[in-house]
């Protein structure tokens, strides 16, 4: 049986709609440009034949202040070049600052006898280098968390002149920094917490045990890596001006930690200043200001490595 022809209308319609243009798809923004250059795995050191490396952000949207700001990557002193986070450095590029994310000698193949010469060494290397980034070698600032904090208050406590008779001009340099601001950091690992609690891989700290070598098997080990890897007991009036800010519901670095380093500075004629964080923990979901924190940690740089005012 023969089926009825459409009307030509019909037939002009299916034809109309054939030939017209589809719709235009809503497109995608096209991804803005960095704010920053990138050179990665600069070597500041070899250990046993591996190199230590440090990557570098120069900003692009705003013309370079001329300062740098020193970023430890580490947690629980591990340290990988995977871990390099050019999110969190938004703050400092768009003030300007050149950023250095240092790589250390990560536990547990290296212990804090080793990697807190590492950070020496990069700081040290930096400064030596300083002009071929356009960084004034007076004007370094120092950042980390956690033990990245710990790592930065060492720096800020015992920044200094190398040996005068270092076969490398480099280990002559200062590792002296100018500034610090820095998350939850380990300050006294001899009161951790409340006073007389050890924590130099026990207590708290039992799983980091590998970070703090052979020492930490007896007590009298550990006593003595607590007096010398403990920054709150560094603290003089010549140190470097600190920030911290720190959770008061933090179960790895007790809050007290940060206190505790604010009062011996302030004892001692140095600049430190505490920001608790209430509900906060070790970082986490339970951080929810952490883009503000970094761009006040930015204007504590600006005060004491610009000059700016408050």
């Amino acid at each position: 049986m023969k089926l009825p022809r459409p009307p030509f209308f019909l037939l002009a319609l299916a034809c109309a709609l054939a030939l017209a243009p589809l719709p235009a798809r809503a497109q995608s923004p096209a991804p803005a440009a960095p704010a920053y250059t990138r050179t990665t795995d600069v070597v500041y050191a070899r250990r046993a034949g591996v190199a230590l490396t440090f990557d570098v952000f120069q900003p692009t949207a705003v013309p370079p202040n001329g300062a740098a700001i020193i970023a430890l990557v580490s947690g629980g002193w591990k340290s990988t070049h995977e871990g390099i986070n050019p999110g969190s450095y938004a703050p400092y590029l768009a003030h300007g600052y050149t950023v250095f994310a240092v790589v250390h000698g990560s536990q547990p193949k290296y212990i804090l006898a080793e990697i807190v010469p590492d950070i020496h060494r990069a700081v040290r290397f930096i400064r030596t280098h300083a002009a071929r980034w356009g960084v004034d070698p007076q004007r370094l600032g120092v950042t980390g968390a956690s033990a990245g904090g710990h790592l930065s208050l060492t720096l800020g406590t015992e920044g200094g002149p190398g040996p005068a008779d270092a076969k490398d001009p480099v280990d002559r340099a200062s590792s002296a920094v100018q500034a610090v601001a820095c998350f939850y950091p380990p300050t006294d690992f001899l009161n951790y917490g409340r006073e007389g609690e050890v924590a130099t891989g026990v207590g708290i700290l039992k799983d980091y045990t590998p970070a703090f070598g052979p020492d930490a098997q007896t007590p009298e080990g550990r006593q003595r890596l607590g007096e010398k890897f403990s920054p709150g007991r560094h603290v003089t009036a010549r140190s470097a001006p600190a920030f911290l800010i720190h959770g008061d519901a933090d179960p790895l670095v007790p809050i007290q930690q940060s206190q505790l380093y604010v009062s011996r500075a302030t004892a001692a004629g140095a600049t430190a200043q505490l920001v608790t964080r209430p509900g906060a923990e070790h970082g986490g979901k339970t951080w929810t200001t952490i883009t503000a924190d970094r761009a006040l940690f930015a204007d504590w740089f600006d005060r004491y490595l610009l000059g700016k005012k408050p």
